[in-house]
């Protein structure tokens, strides 16, 4: 039925801009339009088809592509027809990523161009900048609340400083990753100040009520995100004179996408960075983007719609440009923002699962939890990847279900209260130096704030110069940076921890900063010190040693690309993780990964591999370019926090 609904729309949403749509260089476009209508028709009616001026709204839509279309520049044109040919471009295990603040990594944009020879030096080809987009001087949850979408903010850097970094990476083949907040603007934006004005128009932009009959209603089934320092989940605006939804902090307004001039403003900011150089876009919170009463208001079908309708636009003017889901959600819900075999969402997502489940095996030095919980995991669909990293900005969560820790021996509660006070260091002879975050008293829940060497234990390792803690710490950190490398996706190191840096308590200075204890893992670094630390031997020189070998090590071994062909091995040792990637053509023997959580070797027997194409010929370590030495013919020795990665030949 909506084929040919659409076709017909179509044809007279062209004949509106036939004008326009009549040059010779617009094919592309025309092209594409042609191929993706259908869907966005499709799915713009399944939420907004109510609506008496449906068609008019598409025309605006379609007009608001075409501007964005004819605002992208050559270069970005052709290589958007480049990534067409080659459309799994991103599954290559070349790819090695960073995340980072562009000010405190570096002192804003211009200072991040002067260091791509160091990342260069580190083995990062893409480079992910933490939100750049004009925010509050005040308390702006690090970025996350823009008050204009279509400006750098100045203490990071200007337009010309983004466009000389832009090039600087597309001529050295880097990749460069930007945020779009799509769930809330700040309460400064210009919506918001209009809103405020008694402008219904962009009141209409978010959600507002004059009393609290519809915001009790919302909140008798809304979490609360902070529950500490934004308690519920509305706002009372003086000046508006109503209650308005801030589902994450009360300086935050949440967008109100029913009205479907937010999705086409969205969009085009969405392709307003697209056309600024980013070859991939990071979508902030998707998850909450839909709101509904009676509901959690997170991952609901209509917000997948959302995603699908901007992937289907971005599709239509650079399809050269890839999103990630930044969706910290349960492990069952994750695989949705990868859309299904037919409909293209997102075509990267956070692995945050394997991420929090690193850090349960940490904790406990038992793997149960983290095999059992893998084991039980959907496959995701081809073509699409995973973002592995270890630390991030944000906080840990313990995201895996309780069924997972229940299946794998485990009491849910005590095993989660566990986790949380040995992660932040109450449990005693913790070794991991982190601190709660976002406690809820009325849950007990909370999560987790530190940096990886602090909570890798590291920190409380120099302050006791116990020599042995100190290479455990080293070991662990370089391990858990060694799964994230081999477990199929692009690989995304977190700025300072290529440098085991230690949690920074400086934002406890700054009176914006110190209620959110993150910033504890967001650290301001000192290149005048960083230089000392990489031409003296020390565990910080070491890691970033490691690191650097294991990056170019990565890159060499095809094997690891993301080709959905990673293999749980089942072994009797709770203390390791072993997996296998597979050459799913047949022509390659497989690569084994074993690594180690305990703090003393541990046996593993070479005979599990056999069922995964192990046939008993010789196996090296890659990483250490070393022949393995065989316990009673079939027995290996994993070393305390170490791992291997196994091949029957050296590279």
């Amino acid at each position: 039925m909506y084929s040919s609904q659409a076709h017909a729309v179509l044809q007279r949403i062209i004949t509106t801009l036939s004008d326009t749509l009549g040059r010779k260089q617009l094919q592309p476009f025309y092209t594409r339009l042609g191929i993706h209508f259908p869907e966005i028709y499709s799915r713009y009616c399944s939420l907004y088809g109510q609506r008496a001026d449906l068609e008019a709204q598409l025309t605006q839509l379609v007009q608001a592509l075409l501007a964005s279309y004819l605002e992208r520049s050559n270069t970005l044109k052709q290589l958007d027809l480049e990534r067409e040919q080659n459309p799994q471009w991103f599954l290559s295990q070349h790819w090695v990523g960073m995340a980072l603040y562009a000010d405190r990594f570096a002192g804003g944009l211009a200072g991040v161009t002067s260091k791509v020879g160091y990342l260069q030096q580190l083995g990062v080809n893409m480079i992910h900048i933490m939100p750049l987009m004009q925010c509050p001087l005040g308390s702006n949850d690090g970025g996350y609340a823009v008050s204009d979408f279509r400006k750098v903010d100045r203490r990071i850097g200007t337009q010309d400083q983004l466009n000389q970094l832009t090039s600087t990476l597309r001529r050295e083949k880097m990749l460069l990753t930007l945020d779009v907040v799509i769930n809330h603007t700040s309460d400064e934006h210009e919506w918001a100040e209009r809103a405020r004005q008694g402008d219904k128009n962009y009141q209409d932009y978010y959600y507002c009520y004059p009393d609290r009959k519809i915001p009790d209603q919302f909140e008798r089934t809304l979490p609360e995100i902070f529950p500490e320092t934004a308690p519920g989940s509305f706002t009372w605006n003086e000046a508006l004179q109503q209650w308005v939804m801030t589902v994450f902090n009360n300086y935050q307004w949440d967008l109100n996408y029913t009205n479907p001039a937010v999705f086409r403003e969205m969009t085009s900011i969405i392709l307003h960075w697209a056309n600024q150089g980013a070859d991939i876009l990071r979508l902030d919170a998707p998850a909450f983007i839909w709101k509904q009463i009676g509901t959690t208001s997170q991952n609901l079908p209509q917000a997948h719609t959302l995603l699908q309708l901007f992937k289907a636009c971005a599709q239509i003017v650079s399809p050269g440009v890839l999103f990630i889901a930044e969706a910290i959600v349960a492990p069952h819900e994750i695989m949705k923002y990868f859309g299904t075999p037919g409909t293209q969402e997102c075509d990267i997502a956070y692995n945050a699962t394997f991420m929090a489940l690193l850090w349960d095996a940490v904790a406990t030095r038992n793997t149960k939890v983290l095999t059992n919980t893998l084991k039980h995991l959907p496959i995701k669909p081809m073509g699409t990847t995973w973002l592995n990293y270890v630390r991030c900005h944000d906080d840990i969560g313990l995201g895996f279900s309780d069924e997972d820790i229940v299946r794998a021996g485990f009491n849910p509660l005590p095993h989660r209260r566990y986790l949380l006070d040995y992660l932040t260091g109450q449990y005693p002879n913790s070794i991991a130096r982190g601190a709660p975050f976002g406690s809820n008293p009325k849950t007990g829940d909370a999560r987790i704030s530190g940096s990886l060497a602090s909570l890798a234990g590291l920190e409380a390792a120099l302050e006791s110069n116990d020599l042995v803690a100190i290479e455990q710490a080293q070991n662990l950190i370089i391990t858990l940076h060694a799964l994230m490398m081999s477990y199929g996706g692009i690989a995304l190191l977190y700025y300072g921890d290529e440098l085991a840096t230690l949690n920074d308590h400086d934002y406890l200075n700054d009176p914006t900063k110190a209620s959110d204890n993150r910033w504890m893992h967001r650290p301001q670094l000192q290149w005048e010190r960083i230089q000392q630390l990489l031409t003296t031997a020390n565990p910080q020189q070491a890691i970033f040693s490691a690191l650097q070998h294991l990056i170019a090590l990565r890159k060499q071994l095809p094997i690891l690309a993301d080709l959905n062909n990673r293999i749980l091995v089942d072994q009797d040792n709770d203390h390791l993780l072993v997996f296998a990637c597979k050459d799913l053509s047949g022509t390659q023997a497989p690569l084994f990964i074993v690594a180690n959580f305990d703090d003393r070797a541990h046996h593993f027997n070479l005979n599990y591999l056999a069922q995964h194409g192990w046939k008993g010929e010789a196996l090296y370590d890659l990483y250490s370019q070393q022949a393995l030495q065989l316990i009673n013919k079939h027995l290996i020795s994993v070393p305390a926090k170490g791992f291997y990665w196994l091949s029957n030949q050296l590279s």
